[in-house]
């Protein structure tokens, strides 16, 4: 019988590759197929369009890379956050916060690979209802990224495991 762990471990990893794979595969769709750097903008729905962004910082555009120095600088940041959390995935047993890990680690190294090859992180999705935007323009990995995040957060703040500790207050109590 297989060690469940390792298997959630191993979906993580799996999780992680396919949404750097997509991710990376969109921003070439993006970027040579459609030509939406030169383009700017292509409409798709009335609520979603293709909007090209060049972001040189991190989230929603904080640390701004202006320099070269800046840049490697935000990439070897982004490269040790991103070991921090396949850490976190190899300690965790917990499925979902597995999953949740493989999803932030997956749009960490699609984000990291942009920095390091463009100099920016290629950004497209516009998500809008008339001129009201609630996001600012992302990409697949952002999105998994927070997507990620929320279920991590969710999980922390709102399924509470019980531990050992809470677990001998209770028989305590009852006696």
């Amino acid at each position: 019988m297989t060690d469940p762990i390792k298997k959630y471990r191993r979906t993580g990893l799996i999780i992680a590759f396919m949404i750097f794979f997509i991710d990376q595969a969109s921003k070439f769709v993006v970027m040579q197929l459609l030509q939406l750097p030169t383009k700017g903008q292509i409409e798709l729905i009335p609520f979603f369009n293709l909007t090209w962004a060049e972001n040189y910082g991190v989230s929603m555009g904080f640390l701004t890379a202006s320099t070269d120095f800046q840049r490697w600088a935000l990439v070897t940041l982004t490269g040790l956050i991103g070991i921090a959390v396949w850490v976190w995935m190899n300690k965790e047993k917990a499925k979902w916060d597995i999953i949740a890990l493989g999803m932030v680690l997956g749009g960490a190294m699609g984000n990291i690979v942009d920095r390091a090859r463009l100099g920016y992180v290629a950004d497209f999705a516009d998500l809008h209802i008339g001129e009201f935007r609630p996001f600012l323009i992302f990409n697949l990995a952002d999105a998994s990224i927070s997507i990620g995040v929320v279920i991590l957060l969710a999980r922390a703040l709102l399924i509470r495991e019980k531990t050992d500790e809470t677990k001998d207050h209770v028989q305590l109590d009852e006696s």
